[in-house]
């Protein structure tokens, strides 16, 4: 069952929702739809579950035109963030309502029912829970009563609305990883809407970074981390130091730095460097090609420490992420001087307006890759 998904576009009250959207899901794959509030993400899920409609373009699953196929017949499981969960039912019948509302013929005898909704009460960890009811459960306990409810159809696609964003964060790392053994045990093909980068990047097979209506890249979480394709996947996708770049002669600099030679041969006067936090190595001492910044601020946080540095050329300040036993090793302390410089940046043309032009990224990389 491969979906594809051709040119959407849906607009409300004039604002386009989704803007001439394309996506190809596999049979098997774990999607994650990722973006802010607004991006167009639920648009999109809604329209794949049924629930809505786009104003142009097509949907199809192996050929077969889906949009010409109500929301009962899509064959769907669908897991809101609230539960949706049916109060004055038990466990055990609310995970059985959606094949007991099955038209007749198609519907199996109460003894598979009950047969079903055992197995499937042991598959999310609730066995002995069918008797009870939604309020007498906690929110991790309700959030899997509704996954259990969205598999007992036994759905060909598994859409989940940020289903963990009402729970708190450490029943959320549980669930989470819960759901990705769940996902590889039954192969299911499944789309997960969420704003939660870490959610994303932990979960997914590929990730579709939406912004504005559009999808702006679509990869593996490994490459969009280490090669966002735009400025903003660069800034919404982890944390993330912005720099000035400008161009002398046939070179790029930032500040006192040589970052490269001009690679648009002079059609572009400045550029914006993105440099990862994790990615600038700092020593106490020499010189050369590289940054001068000062130590204004140490945040401990457990293995990691996070630094603020003030630079001086350019007057910029910076995160950099050191593990914390190297932070001792280099006896830091605040008001220290240092030298700082890039393992690996990605530089974004701009132009006379200041906007960047994505098509002609390039990534840098150097070989001093070792904290002095």
């Amino acid at each position: 069952m491969t979906l594809k998904l051709s040119h959407l576009s849906r607009r409300f009250a004039g604002s386009a929702a989704l803007d001439n959207v394309s996506l190809d899901i596999e049979q098997g794959e774990f999607l994650a739809l990722l973006g802010p509030s607004g991006s167009g993400k639920t648009t999109l899920l809604r329209i794949l579950a049924g629930l809505d409609y786009p104003e142009s373009g097509s949907v199809t699953q192996d050929e077969r035109d889906l949009l010409k196929v109500t929301a009962r017949q899509r064959n769907v499981g669908l897991v809101f963030q609230h539960y949706a969960l049916f109060r004055h039912m038990t466990v055990a019948e609310n995970v059985a309502f959606g094949l007991r509302v099955r038209p007749l013929r198609s519907r199996p005898s109460r003894s598979e029912i009950d047969d079903r909704v055992e197995k499937l009460l042991k598959r999310v960890h609730l066995e002995g829970f069918g008797k009870r009811y939604p309020a007498q459960l906690s929110g991790g306990q309700r959030q899997r009563v509704a996954l259990a409810r969205a598999l007992a159809v036994e759905p060909d696609l598994l859409l989940l609305d940020e289903p963990f964003g009402a729970l708190d964060a450490q029943v959320r790392i549980s669930l989470r990883r819960w759901l990705r053994h769940l996902h590889e045990e039954l192969q299911l093909t499944t789309v997960f809407v969420t704003h939660d980068q870490e959610e994303a990047l932990e979960l997914a097979d590929r990730i579709a970074v939406m912004n504005n209506g559009r999808i702006e890249q679509v990869d593996t979480p490994d490459m969009i981390y280490q090669q966002p394709a735009t400025p903003f996947v660069c800034e919404f996708i982890g944390k993330v130091n912005k720099l000035p770049v400008e161009r002398r002669g046939t070179q790029l600099v930032c500040g006192t730095m040589e970052l490269c030679e001009d690679p648009w041969e002079g059609r572009y006067e400045r550029a914006v460097a993105y440099v990862r936090p994790e990615h600038l190595t700092l020593s106490t001492h020499g010189d050369g090609n590289a940054w001068q910044a000062r130590l204004q601020h140490i945040y401990p946080a457990g293995s990691v420490t996070h630094l603020e540095l003030g630079l001086r050329d350019p007057v910029h300040e910076l995160e950099a992420d050191v593990a914390s036993d190297n932070l001792g090793r280099l006896s830091l302390q605040h008001g220290h001087d240092l030298i700082v410089r890039p393992k690996v940046c990605t530089l974004f043309p701009l132009d006379v307006e200041g906007h960047a032009h994505a098509g002609e990224r390039i990534m840098l990389r150097w070989d001093d890759a070792n904290v002095q």
